[in-house]
């Protein structure tokens, strides 16, 4: 079975480090940034299976990016991540491809469990 490669996106620095170190720890191959510029930047230089994307961030927010995503890799997953529960945000972010939505903080056990469920969906959708 291979490796999922995650694409973490939030401006908040300590989480992606955080978040990164508890994922990886978990078999996952992460790697993190910081705004949907630079994640955009990556999606363009190599293929990610999933991405988790912080719908808040100043310049690109996490709708814009994800639209943007979607346009360099179209079966990649994104699960949005949000501090604020918006249902109007997660509904957005769904018309728009999303594969799924987390609240923040979410627990390691939830967002592995997104994160295999958008990995298995993209591997189906792969064919």
């Amino acid at each position: 079975m291979r490796v999922i490669r995650l694409l973490l996106v939030d401006d908040e620095e300590r989480f992606v480090e955080t978040l990164g170190k508890r994922l990886t720890a978990r078999g996952l191959y992460v790697e993190g940034t910081h705004s949907g510029e630079a994640a955009l930047a990556l999606l363009q230089a190599r293929p990610f299976d999933v991405v988790l994307l912080d719908v808040r961030m100043p310049g690109m927010d996490g709708i814009q990016a994800l639209r943007e995503i979607k346009k360099v890799q179209p079966l990649v997953q994104v699960i949005l991540l949000s501090g604020n529960a918006s249902i109007n945000t997660a509904v957005e972010g769904m018309r728009l491809g999303a594969a799924d939505y987390l609240l923040k903080p979410a627990e390691i056990e939830e967002v592995m469990a997104k994160v295999e469920e958008a990995f298995e969906k993209k591997r189906l959708e792969e064919g």
